[in-house]
C-alpha cells in the first residue's frame, strides 16, 4: 500500500476564535477517510504570513504541501476545498493541484459547498434549520456573503432563490464585495416593511468580515447601517463551519472526489 494524504484547503482566518470552524471540517474529514495522513493549507498569502508574523505558526499553501508530499514519496492524495463557491480561491487552489499531475500517481479533488444544484438545496435547508426561529410577519434573516468579481459570484442569488423555493420568504442574501448589495437588501427589507433583521454570516468562519464589515461597531458595518436605516437587528456570529451537517456536506463532496 503507497502512502495516502488527506489535504483539506481553505481560504484561512487570522482570527483564532474563529478557528474552529476550520477545524471542525478538518476532523469530519479526517474521521471519514482515517487511513488517510492529514494535512492542512490556505489559499490566502495575506493570512499565512499573518500567522507567521503574529503567533509565529507557519501553515503552508497548498503549493508548498504538494512538494512536500513529492519529495517523501505519496501515491495518493484527496483533497477537499472548504470554499463556497467555485471562485478565486478554488481556481488558485486547482492551479497549485494541477501542477502535480505528472509527480503523483492519484490526485483526487471534491468540489466547493455549492455546486450542484442539490448543494444548494441541502445547505439551504441546514442552515434554516440551523437557525430554527419562527419570523413574526415584519422579520427577516439577512445572510452576508463574501462577494467576488469571479462569474460564480451568482452564487449567492441563486442560494437567496433555493431558500425562497424552498418556502423561506423571508430571507435575502447580500455580499461585502458583489453584487447583491447590502442596499439592494435594504431596498427589499423596506418594499416587504421588515422591521428586524437577524444577521448572519454566509462564510465558512466568522472572522473578519463577520466581526468587521457585517457586526463592528463602525458606522460603514452593515449592522450599524442597517440600525442606521431603523431596522432593530440582531446578529448570529456563527460560520458555516461550526454546523456539523455542513462539515458532512464537504465529506460528501471528498467521498465524490475526481481525479485530476
Amino acid at each position: 500500500m503507497g502512502k495516502k494524504a488527506l489535504l483539506v484547503v481553505s481560504f484561512g482566518t487570522s482570527f483564532e476564535e474563529a478557528l474552529p470552524a476550520i477545524v471542525n471540517i478538518e476532523e469530519t474529514c479526517k474521521k471519514a477517510f482515517p487511513d488517510y495522513d492529514f494535512y492542512r493549507a490556505f489559499t490566502s498569502g495575506m493570512i499565512i504570513r499573518k500567522w507567521a508574523r503574529t503567533k509565529n505558526v507557519i501553515i503552508h499553501n497548498p503549493d508548498e504541501v504538494m512538494k512536500r508530499l513529492v519529495a517523501e514519496g505519496y501515491e495518493e492524495v484527496i483533497c477537499q476545498p472548504t470554499h463556497i463557491i467555485n471562485g478565486l480561491e478554488y481556481d488558485k487552489m486547482m492551479n497549485m493541484l494541477l501542477a502535480y499531475r505528472d509527480q503523483i500517481p492519484t490526485i483526487k479533488v471534491g468540489t466547493p459547498l455549492l455546486t450542484e444544484e442539490e448543494d444548494y438545496k441541502e445547505a439551504c435547508e441546514i442552515v434554516m434549520q440551523e437557525l430554527e426561529k419562527p419570523l413574526a410577519k415584519d422579520e427577516a434573516f439577512v445572510f452576508m456573503g463574501h462577494g467576488t468579481e469571479h462569474f460564480a459570484n451568482s452564487a449567492y442569488s441563486q442560494f437567496e432563490n433555493m431558500l425562497r423555493d424552498l418556502g423561506h420568504e423571508s430571507t435575502y442574501v447580500g455580499t461585502v464585495e458583489g453584487f447583491p448589495s447590502l442596499d439592494y437588501v435594504i431596498r427589499r427589507l423596506k418594499i416587504r416593511e421588515i422591521k428586524k433583521v437577524y444577521v448572519m454570516p454566509l462564510m465558512i468562519v466568522a472572522g473578519d468580515h463577520a466581526r468587521n464589515d457585517l457586526a463592528g461597531a463602525e458606522a460603514d458595518s452593515w449592522d450599524s447601517i442597517l440600525k442606521a436605516d431603523g431596522f432593530e437587528t440582531e446578529v448570529i456570529m456563527k460560520g458555516l463551519g461550526e454546523i456539523d451537517a455542513i462539515a458532512e456536506m464537504f465529506v460528501k463532496h471528498l467521498k465524490k472526489a475526481e481525479s485530476l
